[in-house]
């Protein structure tokens, strides 16, 4: 196949679309499924990427949730524990491989965000992963391959049109890249940076303590943030990005968003939150949401006068800002990077609010003396990389 025409561009009005090589060349992809559209080709691709490379840097299985040409989470293939495994609501399916296990915490980070996501796995779609993307709400897949019976599992979702994409893992794209705005042809040299851990050589803070987890953690970060929209932060822990901040203007606004995904991530943990008992047959995207509102600050407002009755079985207490602060000054181990320098230590310090113990960053600005103070004052080991990963 040279060439696959589209129904339409980004938008219903933008017509005539298609993708093909410009060289002629044969499709380096398969549609096992579906009709998968421009947007759905953008976040395949680009995910592809990352867990093609997560795999290569980290030696494990990985699987990225893609919307809107950025990821929602990104994670590789280690074993969920028991808390993990109920708050990505998948402790119901036995033993998940470990491809599974990396789907389920790279949609689990961000469920809010995964909703109608865009997948991409590193290695072949087992039955195991199959079974946790047939319940969810989702676009389509991108994988090397499929074993058939996943493959059928797949294909019974959105009444026979999930889409489903097969992409040779052996396909290696031209070095040179271009894409047109507005008529104009941009051209430029693929970002081929390797991430590995020579980049977290250059230690500049007091700390120097970098364990192998914190660099499989900051590794699974900047493989992030190479195909998130920019200005990029993302926070990792425990093998997947936990909160990403994605095409925000300002560098703390970054910080900030993904300091929130990830406080999230963590107070969905937390006993207040485990304890929920919600009405039976609740739907998956209306329990998410609830979740949401209840760790929110507005709680009260929103489940007023009865509302919570069409969601819990019990009237749940209020979770106090108190309580949520307290559980959160019990997050540790959390790995921060950055696509580009922190301008300001207050990125560093919105960082160490939600457990920041370990940052790569580019380093390179005029304000670095006070970036390692902060980090200094925090005991936070910073790696500067001495690169810049913006992705447009």
């Amino acid at each position: 196949m040279k060439e696959f025409e589209l129904k339409y561009g980004c938008n219903p009005n933008q017509k005539p679309a298609r993708i093909y090589m410009e060289n002629g060349a044969e499709l380096p992809i398969e549609v096992l499924n579906g009709r998968p559209g421009y947007i759905n080709f953008l976040d395949a691709f680009n995910g592809w990427q990352l867990v093609k490379e997560l795999k290569a840097a980290t030696g494990y299985p990985a699987a990225t949730s893609f919307k809107h040409v950025s990821p929602a989470g990104a994670a590789i293939g280690l074993p969920l524990t028991d808390t993990l495994a109920k708050i990505y609501w998948v402790d119901d399916l036995g033993e998940l491989s470990p491809l599974a296990c990396a789907y389920a915490r790279a949609r689990g980070a961000d469920r809010m965000s995964s909703y109608g996501d865009f997948i991409a796995l590193s290695d072949v779609c087992d039955v195991s992963t199959a079974k946790i993307i047939q319940r969810e709400v989702s676009d389509g897949v991108i994988a090397p391959g499929y074993e058939p019976e996943a493959l059928e599992i797949l294909k019974s979702k959105k009444k026979g049109g999930y889409n489903i994409i097969k992409i040779d893992p052996d396909y290696v794209p031209e070095k040179i890249e271009r894409k047109q705005v507005y008529g104009i042809t941009f051209e430029q040299g693929r970002n081929e940076l390797v991430i590995n851990d020579e980049l977290f050589a250059n230690i500049p803070t007091e700390s120097k303590d970098l364990p192998e987890s914190a660099k499989h953690d900051l590794a699974i970060a900047l493989i992030t943030l190479k195909y998130t929209q920019s200005n990029s932060v993302a926070y990792a822990c425990g093998g997947q990005a936990i909160g990403i901040g994605a095409g925000q203007q300002s560098r703390i606004h970054c910080t900030r968003l993904a300091g929130t995904k990830a406080d999230n991530w963590y107070l969905r943990q937390s006993p207040q939150v485990m304890g929920l008992q919600f009405v039976d047959n609740i739907r998956r995207a209306d329990r998410d949401n609830t979740i949401d509102l209840y760790i929110g600050d507005d709680y009260m407002d929103v489940l007023a006068d009865g509302e919570w009755q069409k969601f819990f079985k019990v009237k749940p207490d209020v979770f106090t800002r108190e309580e949520k602060r307290a559980w959160l000054d019990t997050m540790k181990g959390v790995s921060l990077g950055s696509d580009a320098f922190f301008p300001f230590g207050d990125n560093i310090e919105r960082a160490h609010r939600s457990g920041v113990q370990y940052i790569a960053q580019p380093g390179g600005s005029i304000r670095d003396d006070n970036v390692i103070e902060v980090c200094n004052k925090y005991g936070i080991t910073m790696a500067f990389t001495g690169i810049r990963l913006f992705h447009h």
